[in-house]
């Protein structure tokens, strides 16, 4: 073989039998798959994994109180925290309305699959649809051992074709920073910045952040979406208010600018005729 090793071994290495290869090894393997820097690493980290790594249940997935005290800080910042497998742990208020009403949005790639709708939220759905799985499939290598992880794999694998096809990719890609476009039903399109922060103190979580430009229309809509109520608060306040309450406003017609231009007719013809010269504005 072009990696200077024997097929039997290479067969080992494949099945799991063989589970301490040398750097040499692992060298030759990153030079004949001609694998990137992040594949590279990714191979060097499933080479050595230790036989036996004692995890409690769920620890990984209590967002630290300084993280939610940053998060919750950005005003018009989306903002959330995520695991290994992309369930999201902890959202922020305006990130809570960008996300307001979609199925799945407990987990990302959940919500990117099987949820019809996240084609339209997602203006890149396939660009970015393809990043998520991507950053899957490293997390799987490392984490093999956790059940969640594999029930994730199992369930999208069944009823996603597209999830199908790209995990046979085996495709690997850590999600840092990209641009991300979503559609909002209220505001609209929004342009942003992704940045993907890993938390030290917590292994496994990311702080995962959307910035718009400065002044631009995306930073506009972010803001609208900011002053909103919290969703839950509103749900509440919707389910205390009487249902005669709500058909009387809904049926009442709102004060704007159509109801002034109907009336503008009305006032011409009672208004008395101004005569201007020729110089007069219109």
């Amino acid at each position: 073989m072009l990696a200077g090793i024997s097929i039997d071994y290479y067969t080992r290495l494949e099945q799991g039998r063989e589970r301490n290869p040398s750097d040499q090894v692992i060298t030759a393997l990153v030079r004949v798959f001609r694998l990137g820097p992040e594949a590279a690493e990714h191979l060097q980290q499933l080479a050595r994994q230790p036989a036996y790594r004692p995890r409690g249940v769920g620890e990984h997935d209590t967002v630290h109180p300084n993280v939610l005290r940053i998060m919750h800080g950005w005003d018009i910042a989306p903002s959330f925290v995520v695991n290994r497998r992309l369930d999201v742990l902890a959202r922020n208020r305006v990130a809570d309305a960008l996300y307001e009403g979609l199925e799945h949005r407990d987990n990302l790639l959940r919500l990117a699959l099987l949820n019809p709708a996240a084609q339209g939220f997602y203006l890149d759905w396939e660009l970015d649809t393809t990043s998520k799985i991507a950053h899957l499939r490293a997390t799987a290598g490392r984490n093999c051992d956790d059940p969640f992880l594999l029930e994730l794999v199992e369930e999208l694998s069944e009823k996603s074709e597209f999830f199908r096809h790209m995990w046979a990719q085996y495709d690997v890609r850590a999600r840092t920073r990209a641009p991300v476009r979503l559609h909002h039903p209220e505001v609209g399109d929004v342009v942003t910045t992704m940045e993907v922060l890993s938390i030290d103190g917590s292994p496994g979580q990311k702080l995962v952040v959307f910035q718009a430009d400065a002044g631009s229309a995306s930073e506009r809509a972010l803001s609208v979406l900011a002053g909103r109520p919290p969703p839950a608060a509103r749900a509440a306040q919707a389910a205390a208010t009487p249902v005669a309450e709500r058909e009387d406003a809904a049926a009442t017609p709102a004060a704007g600018p159509e109801r002034e231009d109907a009336a503008a007719p009305e006032k011409q013809r009672c208004a008395p005729v101004s005569r201007r010269g020729p110089t007069g504005a219109p």
